[in-house]
Parts: C-alpha cells; sequence; structure tokens
C-alpha cells in the first residue's frame, strides 16, 4: 500500500484512468480535483505503482474531520482485480472504520466485496444503486438558446442558499448535509435560476467526485425547462473546464430519466453505487440525523 503525493506521478494516473471509462470515473473526478487545488483535502492510495490494481481516493488524515459525516468522509474507488481492492480494504490504515463513511464506485461486486469486510468490522452497510449517466461532448449537445428568448436569470449558487438546497435534497435536511453543501458550493461549479426577487428555483451543483448532484427545480417552477437549461449549462462549464459530465439517477425518478432521455445523455452500462457505513457505535445517532425525505426519487 502506497500514497501517492507526487505531483507528476498523479497526472499520469489522471490519463491512466481515461483508459478505463466508465467504471474509473468517481475515482477520475476525485483525482482531478486534487490536480486541480485539491478544494476537498482528499489523497490516493493504491496497491502499487505504476502498475496498481486498486486505487481509492480519501480524505487527508491531517484533515479535520467529523466522525459521523458520512458526506465529506467519502472514499471513491475503483479497481482491475477485485482481491487487490479487498487487500486495501483489510490493510491497517487505509480506511478509518471508527467512522460513518460512504464509499463510491461503478463496479457491480464493489458491494459485495466492501461488504464482506465491514461484516468483519461490525459496519452496518446500507447501499443505494443509480443508473450512471454521462452528457454527451459539448459540441453536440441540444441548442439552449430557444431556452433563453425570455431570459430567466442564470447565474451560479452562493452559499446563503444553502439551506434552501439542504432542505429539498433527499439526502439532506440536517446540519452535517447543509456544511457539506457550503462546502461544494464554495469549491465546485454550480448553475442556478433565479426569479425577480434573487431566490433560487432551479439548480444543479458538483460533487467532490465531480458529478453533478441535487439537480431540483421547485414544483412551482416546473415545466418551463428551467430542468434542462440548468443541467446543460452546467455540464458544459464542466467539460469547458476539462471535467467529464456524469451524473445519476435512481431508476423510479421517471421526470429526470426523460429528460436525460430527451438532451441525448449517455446511460452507462455500469451501474453507481453509494454505500453508507456505520460503526455499530454511532448506528443510533446516525439514524436520528435522516429525515423523511430519505426516500423521496431525487438524483
Amino acid at each position: 500500500m502506497l500514497v501517492l503525493n507526487c505531483s507528476s506521478k498523479l497526472l499520469i494516473l489522471e490519463k491512466m484512468l481515461t483508459r478505463h471509462f466508465p467504471e474509473s470515473l468517481k475515482v477520475y473526478g476525485a483525482i482531478m480535483n486534487i490536480n486541480r487545488g485539491n478544494p476537498f483535502q482528499k489523497e490516493v492510495v493504491l496497491d502499487s505503482w505504476p502498475d496498481f490494481k486498486a486505487v481509492i481516493t480519501r480524505r487527508q488524515k491531517e484533515a479535520e474531520t467529523n466522525n459521523l459525516d458520512h458526506y465529506t468522509n467519502a472514499y471513491a474507488v475503483f479497481y482491475k482485480d477485485a482481491r487487490a481492492y479487498r487487500d486495501l480494504l483489510e490493510k491497517q490504515d487505509v480506511i478509518n472504520w471508527d467512522q460513518v463513511f460512504q464509499i463510491q464506485g461503478l463496479q457491480n461486486d464493489l458491494y459485495d466485496v466492501s461488504k464482506a469486510v465491514a461484516n468483519s468490522k461490525q459496519m452496518h452497510v446500507k447501499l443505494t444503486s443509480f443508473r450512471a449517466v454521462r452528457f454527451s461532448p459539448a459540441s453536440t449537445l441540444p441548442d439552449i438558446s430557444s431556452l433563453m428568448s425570455s431570459p430567466p436569470k442564470l447565474t451560479y449558487l452562493n452559499a446563503t442558499d444553502a439551506d434552501l438546497l439542504n432542505r429539498t435534497w433527499s439526502r439532506g435536511g440536517n446540519e452535517l448535509c447543509l456544511r457539506y453543501i457550503v462546502n461544494l458550493i464554495s469549491c465546485f461549479p454550480s448553475v442556478c435560476v433565479r426569479d425577480d426577487r434573487g431566490n433560487p428555483v432551479s439548480w444543479s451543483m458538483t460533487d467532490q467526485f465531480a458529478t453533478m448532484c441535487h439537480g431540483y427545480t421547485l414544483p412551482e417552477y416546473r415545466r418551463k425547462g428551467y430542468s434542462r437549461l440548468v443541467g446543460l449549462t452546467l455540464a458544459k462549464k464542466l467539460q469547458s473546464r476539462g471535467f467529464p459530465s456524469q451524473g445519476n439517477v435512481l431508476d423510479d425518478n421517471i421526470a429526470s430519466i426523460s429528460l436525460l432521455e430527451s438532451i441525448h445523455a449517455e446511460f452507462l452500462p455500469c451501474r453507481f453505487h453509494r454505500l453508507i457505513l456505520t460503526p455499530t457505535l454511532y448506528s443510533s445517532s446516525f439514524l436520528a440525523q435522516r429525515n423523511p425525505w430519505d426516500s423521496l426519487p431525487l438524483p
């Protein structure tokens, strides 16, 4: 096991991961952010270099953490060999098993391998699985000029919008998520439409893995083309900075799936898996901060 700190090697790794799309997209997005200022204080762990078989991105050891904050305590995983990934999980000091955290990845046996090790640590594991999607290159994305014929106020999110986003996100409704959203808004690209009073009515933002997330339009502003406008604008913004424009959608979120199909987004052959792992010590505390929106089918 080694921590890859060399900037030139991290750039090489970034390029190497493009050969393994789409399964490597989450790790690739995290490493792109590391190589561009590292605003979320991440680092990379591999089984070996340069012929790696497994790579994990994680929070830097020296970064401030909250043991209940699974939003920030997040790992992205890609492996060529599931055994190598399991070996990394089992090594001391690769994963902090004393906190609530999440593992993200795009490989089908991610859950089985992770849960096998988690069971030995007496961890509770919650799996959520999504359809993974990627937007077409900017040059082929649908034209949005018609959506601007009666120009809405198209801008970006700021920290004062975080409370609204926290209340409307299926993963939100608590102080940890509020803090996480503020950090996302401060660090990564976002797009929103505002009403005449300057309040956001439709938006999307980007997470620590360079994934578009929390695309949402307030109910009274739907069917105006705002979700389409916001999604395409953010996809183009990400691509203009060299990032892939990727996202995830729950299988029963028919409205979002229909929108993605209408703009010819590519539904990937792999699925996105998010595992939330909770030590027995924190199970009651973690469940207490869940909210009634937990099961809503929002992206």
